[in-house]
């Protein structure tokens, strides 16, 4: 087997689904991050930590081994590296096996190896999920159409925020907890989230009614981001309607995984030929 042959097998391998080996290989991968992950949370659990740390070390290191050979074969038999070194995957792949070097330098960078938990997306390729992915555009669409007015909410409710909380300053003052305006602030916030942690809690009347209509304000207010979003949405998924148009009589306004059309019957082909898998890296 010569060079290009080998880098054509390891493609096959490692970044094909529709050969065993490939498939074989994305679940055995799918399995060491979540055995990955599942030693460093364990790690953080004392009991288990000082019993067993030696067993959590050989384990991390054994699967950052693993996972930068397999980062640098991906790397070799990459047709485009420069196209998969700056994809999403490319560098979740490559901030995935970081921390475990950067732990030798600075205290705790290990645990940040939780990351490699977004490599287990892959299933959707596995699993042959690519399509439903189409739904996760939808929703990322709706909340960038809404954007703007998302903005324009968190700015009045950040405006809202800082005048209840000098008003809270002035009235409670550091006697009450309200040290400074900041702090004040941050009380706001909670109770008009109605979080409501506590730690902080007005003494006075006064006090007591800024806050009473802080926590009225919040419950008027904390419904208009769904509302956005909905309305976004709502109208995102009737564009993504009109985008699959009967071949017969020419009429739109199908869902996306629809087969046959609802006004003449005719068929809307298969959802492969509407949606082709995209390639992934």
């Amino acid at each position: 087997m010569n060079y290009q042959q080998l880098r054509e097998k390891l493609y096959q391998i490692i970044f094909g689904t529709d050969t065993p080996l490939g498939q074989r290989f994305d679940i055995f991968l799918i399995y060491a991050i979540l055995i990955s992950v599942l030693a460093v949370i364990l790690t953080t659990v004392d009991a288990l930590n000082s019993r067993y740390s030696t067993t959590f070390f050989v384990i991390e290191w054994f699967f950052t081994g693993l996972f930068t050979i397999e980062y640098a074969l991906r790397i070799f038999c990459s047709p485009n590296r420069p196209k998969y070194l700056f994809s999403f995957y490319g560098i979740i792949d490559l901030v995935s096996i970081i921390p475990s070097y950067l732990a030798l330098m600075i205290t705790g960078a290990h645990y940040l190896m939780i990351i490699r938990l977004v490599r287990v997306l892959r299933i959707f390729r596995v699993l042959k999920l690519v399509r439903y992915l189409s739904e996760a555009d939808v929703l990322m669409r709706s909340l960038h159409q809404a954007r703007r007015k998302i903005f324009v909410f968190f700015s009045a409710v950040l405006v809202l925020s800082t005048l209840f909380g000098c008003l809270m300053y002035v009235v409670e003052g550091p006697d009450n907890g309200f040290s400074s305006i900041p702090i004040s602030i941050y009380w706001t916030i909670v109770t008009i989230t109605t979080v409501g942690y506590g730690d902080i809690t007005p003494h006075t009347v006064i006090g007591q009614l800024i806050s009473t209509l802080a926590m009225l304000t919040g419950y008027s207010i904390i419904a208009i981001p769904t509302g956005i979003i909905t309305a976004e949405l709502a109208n995102e998924i009737q564009r993504e309607k009109s985008l699959y148009p009967c071949p017969n009589c020419v009429k739109a306004g199908h869902d996306r995984d629809a087969i046959h059309c609802k006004w003449c019957g005719a068929s809307l082909g298969t959802l492969e030929e509407r949606h082709p898998p995209t390639k992934a890296l």
